[in-house]
């Protein structure tokens, strides 16, 4: 957002003020400008024959979203049979879907093979099983290079302990089962974390996926994942995509003209689209001053937004209803039993009951995580594209809420008297 004419703005002149007003709080607005944006910063950075980029849809899984990353040339990144389900619906031809579970059944891969998607394998066992019963059927093998990265251990999931992948020191029982099955083996992947800034954990993971893939004669891309960092403060570091464009481009294509022949280099990420381009905007129910700390209570909680809770993630928060002015300190919590707490000692322009907050870089994980949690209901959502707004998810109602549940006729309502 910026401010002009002592208002805040989202691109193409959408005043986000005029969207609380019309859509009330709390409310989640995507701006497709900044999507777009990031998508070409990638295509633009990386300088190999084939390059796909698969979006992610973990992060963020409105139809809308899905539709508008199709229309702007990704692929799609999936790892469930409902958001497969999801990207084809949307319009994603199965070829350009990758299926990346972890520890689900079977069955469910099964399910998923039928629609014609690419299917990425992090089990052993479930990769022995799967050749045994589709030796013909084209596969990705997903890797645990054992590297530890990303910002915190949550969101590191390439390290020696982790769930994901199979273990790179497994080759060669990867390979016994690929030459026992006769399986066709034509990707590999692998993922090691979010928040990454250094280039050079992709170029080792690189290293670690190109000695496995001189062992697989018959391999059409190799898929690293993603996990680059995005600001969440003003003047936060975050990954130069440009030089690791370069960095990885270089030797990727070397290692193309090893192998003989040009594969696809595949990236999926989620948060480096979508971040930057999601706000949530909150009412301030209440100002209370306690002995020592001045809290601004917002019309939601972790049930809307859990990032800062689960993760201990930073979220810019401003008060847009006031553009300048003196300023305070508040630490801004929501409206859950529990201990909700958005943000600590932030300096926000002076808070009144009725103001506007806006959280930014809420486009990924925050909707996605939302619940129904002390059944409040979950906020809509606006789409913001070439300068006119369009409501892309309704706000839920009791309705919502009751939907799914059966009523017993045991326990049907008595009236009381008295």
């Amino acid at each position: 957002m910026e401010i002009q004419n002592n208002r805040y703005l989202l691109s193409g002149g959408v005043a986000p003020l005029e969207l609380c007003e019309q859509y009330d709080c709390p409310l989640y607005v995507y701006d497709s400008a900044i999507i777009e944006r990031q998508i070409k910063r990638m295509k633009d950075a990386f300088t190999v024959k084939k390059l796909k980029i698969n979006y992610a849809c973990k992060a963020l899984t409105n139809i809308n979203i899905l539709r508008l990353m199709n229309q702007l040339g990704t692929g799609l990144d999936t790892v469930s049979i409902q958001e497969l389900k999801l990207g084809i619906k949307a319009g994603f031809r199965p070829e350009d879907i990758i299926y990346t579970p972890n520890c689900v059944s079977l069955e469910e891969i099964e399910k998923a093979m039928k629609y014609g998607v690419k299917i990425n394998i992090d089990n052993i066992f479930i990769l022995e099983q799967f050749g045994q019963k589709y030796p013909n059927h084209p596969v990705c093998v997903r890797i645990n290079p054992h590297i530890m990265a990303g910002g915190n251990t949550k969101i590191s999931v390439g390290h020696i302990d982790s769930k994901f992948g199979i273990s790179f020191h497994q080759l060669p029982h990867v390979k016994r089962v690929i030459e026992t099955t006769g399986l066709q083996v034509s990707g590999l992947h692998m993922h090691t974390g979010s928040d990454i800034l250094d280039a050079d954990v992709f170029l080792s993971g690189a290293e670690i996926l190109f000695n496995i893939a001189r062992e697989l004669p018959d391999l059409e891309y190799i898929d690293f994942g993603s996990g680059f960092k995005v600001p969440y403060k003003p003047n936060d570091i975050s990954t130069d995509i440009e030089d690791l464009g370069e960095k990885i481009s270089t030797r990727f294509n070397e290692f193309c003209t090893e192998y003989g022949r040009d594969l696809t280099l595949m990236f999926e990420p989620g948060k480096f689209l979508v971040s930057e381009a999601g706000y949530f905007f909150v009412k301030v129910n209440v100002v209370k001053q306690t002995i020592s700390t001045v809290f601004a209570g917002v019309d939601s909680g972790l049930n809307h937004l859990i990032r800062p809770m689960f993760y201990d993630s930073y979220h810019q928060i401003e008060n847009i209803s006031k553009t300048e002015g003196k300023t305070r300190i508040y630490t801004v919590v929501g409206y859950i039993c529990e201990t909700d707490t958005f943000g600590i000692n932030r300096k926000l322009t002076e808070v009144q009951e009725g103001d506007i907050l806006a959280f930014y870089n809420a486009g990924a994980y925050c909707f996605t995580m939302a619940s129904n949690y002390n059944s409040r209901f979950r906020p809509a959502e606006v789409l913001v594209h070439e300068g006119k707004a369009y409501l892309i998810r309704q706000r839920e109602t009791m309705e919502d809420i009751l939907r799914n549940q059966v009523d017993l006729p045991i326990f049907e309502p008595q009236n009381v008297e008295g």
